[in-house]
């Protein structure tokens, strides 16, 4: 009987978490205000990671800007400080754990606080099939695409206040990219552990959002194409929708977002259709076969010696 009682109870409580996520659509809830927070961004020297600090800006936030290319890490400043925000750019490897470690304490000591908001946003691609991929670049690609929760976490557990987010792609559920698709895939494990666990510790103030949009215009996937006619319904995302969509779904703490909502279509087909099927449907789509364009495209700009990281 007290099983029971427990299985309705947790029927119960999912029904009205439905219906509570429903009504969201129809009456989208208040956001929160960031101003004054401190917000990290990794992978800030350009692409969406610019943009989050344009927008974080826009919202009253301060930036800490991290990127192993110094120069244009200083040129998304100059861009916040031209909006009258504030700015504090860091050349970091996030490849070493010692840098990020380092350059953590680093920032603490010359800003005297801690970071209360961290956009886990940097992620490169080697762009070759995974038999051609040296192992140093697959290293790369997997210890870029991890995340520097672990030097920021612990504060934010102390002060039960702070909001980890995570940058990953829906191209992790079907893409080829077999080095990137599998750093994203775990990025999204990793990230969802973390979710459960700040909830089984019952840390309220900690919150997780997961973004995960389709290909973005930002060059960093040039040349990679799906099927002509679907490419009309699936066009890749306007990199200001994107990073747009995503503020939207942090302001009020929503756990995931998919961009565009046509993408939560793989998400579910994933969970309930037969494996078969889905190869089936990505064949169809063009996506099992998306990034070989994008590879020959790599391998010319090799050839040229024009090679670059995005």
């Amino acid at each position: 009987i007290q099983i029971q009682i427990q299985i309705l109870f947790v029927t119960n409580l999912n029904i009205n978490k439905y219906i509570h996520n429903s009504l969201r659509v129809i009456l989208p809830p208040c956001t929160k205000p960031i101003d004054g927070e401190l917000v990290l961004i990794t992978g800030s020297g350009s692409g969406l990671g610019r943009l989050f600090a344009l927008e974080f800006t826009k919202q009253g936030a301060e930036v800490v800007l991290w990127d192993i290319n110094s120069n244009s890490n200083e040129q998304t400043a100059k861009l916040v400080h031209e909006m009258g925000g504030k700015a504090y750019t860091y050349a970091v490897d996030l490849t070493s754990r010692e840098d990020v470690y380092r350059n953590a304490e680093l920032m603490r000591k010359d800003l005297g606080r801690d970071v209360t908001i961290l956009v886990n946003n940097a992620g490169v691609v080697a762009g070759k099939r995974i038999l051609d991929c040296p192992d140093e670049l697959i290293e790369r690609t997997m210890k870029v695409n991890c995340h520097t929760v672990k030097a920021f976490l612990p504060q934010m557990k102390a002060l039960n206040h702070g909001h980890i987010v995570t940058i990953a792609s829906v191209l992790c559920l079907f893409s080829t990219a077999c080095d990137y698709c599998a750093s994203k895939f775990a990025a999204v494990g990793f990230h969802e552990s973390l979710a459960h666990e700040l909830l089984s510790e019952e840390v309220e103030g900690v919150k997780t959002t997961l973004v995960c949009p389709y290909i973005v215009d930002t060059g960093m996937f040039e040349g990679c194409k799906i099927r002509e006619e679907v490419e009309l319904l699936l066009p890749p995302l306007e990199p200001q929708h994107c990073v747009e969509q995503a503020m939207n779904a942090i302001l009020v703490n929503q756990p995931l977002v998919c961009i565009p909502r046509l993408t939560y279509l793989p998400v579910l087909f994933r969970a309930l259709l037969p494996w078969e099927s889905n190869v089936t449907t990505y064949r169809f789509m063009g996506s099992d076969k998306c990034m070989y364009p994008f590879i020959e495209t790599t391998k010319k700009q090799v050839t040229n010696g024009s090679v670059a990281v995005a």
